[in-house]
């Protein structure tokens, strides 16, 4: 049997929108070289809440809550072909969106 490759890409970012333009730039760029896509698969939201005292001193029971949510999206890629990778890595995308790359090789 002949092992084939898949490529296993992770987006984040702080803006549901800005993630999901992005993934559909990214499958829209991959379905043009004729690779097969499984997703965008939507992953668990990570929200981290963060308590601030509004007084310094005194009012200690007077508080604020802010919270920071990290969206994160899976995309799986076989039958990728060198002019996939090619033109995945010459991709503009926007800015605050984190990608994770990994090549995994089935058997």
């Amino acid at each position: 049997m002949a092992t084939s490759q898949r490529l296993r890409i992770k987006i984040k970012a702080f803006d549901h929108k800005v993630i999901d333009e992005t993934a559909k730039l990214i499958i829209d760029t991959a379905e043009r070289t004729g690779a097969v896509i499984a997703g965008p698969i939507p992953l668990p939201t990570k929200v981290e809440k963060f308590t601030v005292n509004k007084s310094t001193f005194v009012h200690k029971t007077s508080r604020e809550q802010f919270e920071m949510r990290t969206h994160k999206r899976l995309i799986d890629i076989s039958e990728v072909a060198p002019k996939t990778i090619e033109s995945l890595q010459n991709l503009s995308l926007p800015a605050g969106v984190e990608i994770e790359i990994k090549m995994l090789a089935d058997a």
